[in-house]
């Protein structure tokens, strides 16, 4: 076997399009996944399960019905499960999220384009 580190933010230079996360690595039935994120997202929610935002380079607003949290470089948050949210970033932010497999990153309901392909591995 051949063990190797992963740098989650090399990982995010292999790819360009945004809004579509990349997973990493698996532990248990959790992915680390990696995503490039500008622009306005969608209100959704994940009624089964918290999704954590880790952020790897530059800054990311998370908008709630009732707030919003703003994370910077080396900052995370964890979202409730259930709880109704929306990500934006002014400029591009490169993330890392954690969640279990099979979580759609648009929650509960197809968004479209928005939607991204699951258990896309770089």
């Amino acid at each position: 076997m051949t063990y190797a580190a992963i740098s989650p933010l090399a990982k995010t230079e292999l790819f360009s399009e945004q809004w579509q996360p990349k997973v990493v690595a698996e532990m248990n039935d959790y992915q680390f996944k990696v995503a490039r994120l500008e622009g306005d997202f969608v209100w959704h929610s994940h009624a089964d399960t918290d999704e954590t935002f880790i952020v790897l380079e530059g800054s990311l607003r998370i908008d709630f019905r009732d707030g919003a949290v703003e994370l910077a470089a080396g900052e995370m948050f964890v979202v409730p499960k259930g709880k109704e949210h929306k990500p934006f970033a002014a400029k591009e932010v490169k993330v890392m999220l954690i969640e279990p497999r099979g979580v759609v990153n648009t929650g509960d309901e197809d968004q479209g384009e928005r939607t991204a392909q699951n258990d896309v591995w770089i």
